[in-house]
């Protein structure tokens, strides 16, 4: 299988900065949405993104916010305007004649947990599957109630307080949804081998339900 090299792309009026990047037969396409101080070139959604890519993923990264609007940090932590960010960086795939046709998963990351869901729960939100990471899922609020597509929050087992947010967020979840712990991971995942237990649970669950 042919891995392209991503490249970079822009995404709507606002201009969002991305990179995709298409392995040949692509059987799904998953747009990552970045925590706090994160964005489109995160060492650890890069690795994440270079795995799935070689699973056959189509695999997109981007910054949710542009570089005047992270100077404020409020917008970092704006559930709202992020899940915004990542349905029109969904819709823009959307119009794009490689991706058009895949089955979309998100993969989120801290606070991006909490956007990814938020943007999933949305009535027009054609995602069929997310995967959250060291998450905050109970950021989505009243939204996971009305999120309708399989759910995997992987968290570390040194991160305690996260993991009982995600205990407690998953609880009021009403799609399918698993938790797994990854024993000796903190939240950053820095731990050798961590992120590799990491991408082989978010590529078991991601396809069996975009596959």
């Amino acid at each position: 299988m042919s891995l392209a090299q991503p490249r970079p792309v822009e995404i709507g009026a606002v201009r969002l900065q991305g990179l995709v990047g298409v392995p040949e037969k692509a059987r799904g396409l998953v747009v990552f949405s970045h925590g706090s101080g994160s964005g489109r070139l995160s060492p650890r959604n890069s690795h994440v993104a270079a795995a799935l890519r070689g699973a056959g993923f189509a695999t997109l990264l981007l910054d949710l916010l542009t570089p005047a609007e992270e100077r404020d940090r409020a917008n970092v932590f704006d559930i709202a305007l992020l899940a915004s960010r990542l349905s029109l960086a969904t819709d823009w795939a959307a119009e794009q004649s490689e991706l058009a046709p895949l089955p979309v998963g998100y993969f989120g990351a801290s606070t991006g947990a909490g956007a990814a869901l938020v943007a999933a729960a949305s009535p027009q939100s054609r995602v069929a599957a997310i995967v959250s990471r060291g998450g905050r899922p109970d950021l989505a609020g009243d939204a996971l109630a009305r999120v309708s597509a399989p759910a995997l929050l992987i968290v570390g087992g040194l991160d305690g307080p996260v993991i009982d947010l995600n205990r407690q967020a998953q609880a009021r979840m009403a799609a399918q949804s698993e938790l797994v712990i990854v024993p000796g991971a903190s939240h950053l995942f820095e731990e050798p081998g961590t992120l590799d237990e990491v991408v082989k649970h978010a590529t078991a669950w991601l396809l069996a339900q975009l596959v």
